[in-house]
């Protein structure tokens, strides 16, 4: 990927909230040596991209010991108890307000913990192929994160609201839509038994 091409993209990382469901931060569980909030960011390093913002909120203070020395802008989402849109909209927000709108931005979740830089260059390549202002990853019968959006889209993006993200918007606008196959996208870690699931398939 050229320098020139990835600079018109940024890519942010929601990693706000509580993990209400398994009682501790699913940020900091370990995957492979590092915490899961290290391998998002280094994947999102990975691709070159100099526009890293990680959206945090709650337990920030861990968060931000964890990440202190990535070279990735961190931002306090203080409306996190709204949901993940709330994280979407602050990381665009802070985007517009340090001047550094690019024309595309990739959101991802922390707890995907099969993201690599291929499959966020493989949106990239998507859309350059496609045309399309949205390009999803696809896994079962979903479309979802990581997904890139076009600017043309931001303003729709900053109208969301609740806990569901940008699927919503993503499946509002299926004409808009190209999409990356990614399997390995139905794995999120939400319980207890699914980080122990996880581990029990990397021991294999």
């Amino acid at each position: 990927m050229n320098t020139t091409l990835i600079e018109k993209y940024a890519i942010v990382i929601l990693a706000a909230g509580r993990s209400v469901r398994l009682g501790s931060p699913k940020q900091l569980l370990t995957y492979k040596g590092k915490s899961l909030l290290k391998h998002s960011v280094d994947s999102a390093l990975e691709t070159g991209c100099r526009s890293v913002f990680v959206i945090l909120g709650a337990n920030i203070e861990l968060m931000r010991k964890e990440l202190k020395d990535k070279p990735v802008f961190l931002v306090e989402n203080t409306r996190w108890q709204e949901g993940l849109s709330s994280s979407i909209r602050c990381g665009l927000e802070i985007l517009e307000s340090a001047q550094l709108m690019p024309d595309n931005v990739i959101f991802m979740l922390c707890d995907q913990p099969y993201v690599t830089a291929s499959l966020l260059l493989r949106l990239i390549e998507k859309q350059q192929e496609a045309g399309k202002p949205i390009v999803a990853s696809s896994y079962e019968d979903k479309m979802g994160t990581p997904a890139l959006f076009h600017k043309i889209i931001f303003p729709a993006l900053l109208e969301l609201t609740g806990d569901k993200g940008a699927q919503q918007l993503i499946t509002a606008n299926l004409d808009k839509v190209a999409t990356v196959q990614f399997p390995e996208g139905i794995t999120d870690i939400d319980t207890a038994e699914e980080y122990t699931l996880l581990l029990k398939k990397n021991d294999t």
